[in-house]
């Protein structure tokens, strides 16, 4: 992470499309890096980053290979990029580093997880004195201290917000990205939008990032991302009832220090863009919860809602350059957006700035589109 912002020193502004968590994350940084920024946001509502768990679990979420490298690098770099965020808006972004506990069947099940190596063991009696009333089916599992979690939902996003308009980014929200515009040279000349007014405009410009999330092919077709719809509820729980995050198969219980519990996520690659909750949807979560933390099933409901994680053939995000010369990718996070946006927004920062260092360019290097390209 930069240290204190820098001044505006560029003019020439870089457009952000998409005013969700990784569009903030990459305006807040390239303004303390001294760029002038603008978030171009059709509506923020819809973000995945005021829909996820936040959630901070490379090695819950059983990661591998250059996927938990990155992971685990942004987990490294997220206290202090929290801080700075806490700096800039003088707002409070939830951070909790509560330890994630991953309850398995059997030993055999546990000791094969992909990431049981960073984690501490644990039999029946352990996990008891873990989870007090987990459900009685599962046998073993593995404690993940060093994860935790971030309340995204009601903390993080609006003190990202806060921390962007300290730095002078400006933002049209309401407003349509409606096409990509290049030059006859193959290299960004323009977006065009449409404003909350209704009216169309054409914005040149010489760099962009896309942060669409799960709309960005529908600016850029050859891009291989598409929506994985996801429910989620949340229930009102005694505080302290539950110290740790739980992530079990299919269901996860994320407990907030004021005693809401986020219940998570339905995973429902057919239903494409169709908004609303389903009875199959909240029925899966409801037995979900009650597997895992019986007596949850009794805590009074607060929230439901749905939102659409932005996926890829191989679940890995798409950053860096696109095959137009001055618009960079951000996108493809599918459900590790929140715990990618530190390092997302640090990498994406720092090749449009040409302040790359040599393993930021290293980490960046796997998630390139042409991986995708025949």
């Amino acid at each position: 992470m930069t240290g204190s912002p820098n001044r505006p020193k560029n003019r020439e502004p870089v457009l952000i499309l998409g005013g969700g968590l990784i569009g903030l994350a990459i305006a807040h940084q390239l303004a303390r890096r001294g760029r002038c920024v603008q978030v171009l946001s059709r509506r923020r509502s819809e973000a995945a980053g005021f829909v996820a768990a936040g959630m901070l679990a490379p090695h819950a979420e059983g990661l591998s290979g250059n996927l938990l490298a990155l992971a685990q690098t942004s987990l490294e770099r997220i206290p202090a990029w929290v801080a700075q965020i806490e700096a800039d808006s003088a707002l409070a972004c939830g951070l909790r580093p509560c330890g994630i506990v991953v309850p398995f069947r059997s030993s055999a099940e546990r000791d094969a997880y992909p990431t049981a190596a960073w984690g501490e063991p644990l039999g029946r009696a352990a996990l008891e004195r873990e989870i007090a009333g987990i459900g009685p089916s599962w046998r073993a599992g593995l404690l993940f201290s060093q994860d935790g979690q971030i309340d995204n939902r009601r903390q993080l996003m609006r003190a990202l917000e806060r921390a962007c308009v300290a730095l002078g980014v400006g933002f049209q929200e309401g407003a349509e990205v409606l096409a990509i515009e290049c030059g006859g040279d193959g290299g960004l000349a323009a977006i065009r939008l449409r404003t909350a007014a209704g009216e169309q405009q054409r914005l040149p410009c010489a760099e962009a990032v896309l942060a669409c999330g799960a709309w960005s092919a529908q600016l850029l077709p050859q891009l291989p991302v598409f929506p994985l719809k996801g429910q989620m509820l949340s229930l009102q729980a005694p505080r302290q009832a539950l110290k740790r995050v739980i992530f079990g198969p299919g269901t996860y219980l994320v407990p907030r220090a004021d005693g809401l519990l986020v219940v998570g996520a339905t995973s429902e690659p057919e239903a494409g863009f169709g908004e609303g909750l389903t009875p199959a949807g909240q029925r899966q979560l409801q037995e979900g919860l009650e597997a895992l933390l019986p007596e949850a099933a009794g805590w009074p409901p607060m929230e439901r809602w749905w939102g659409f994680r932005p996926c890829t053939p191989d679940q890995g995000p798409l950053l860096g350059q696109s095959g137009i010369r001055g618009l960079w990718l951000a996108t493809g996070h599918h459900r590790n957006g929140v715990l990618l946006a530190a390092i997302t927004a640090e990498l994406v920062a720092g090749v449009i700035c040409d302040a790359g260092k040599a393993e930021d360019r290293a980490l960046l290097e796997p998630w390139g589109w042409g991986r995708f390209q025949i």
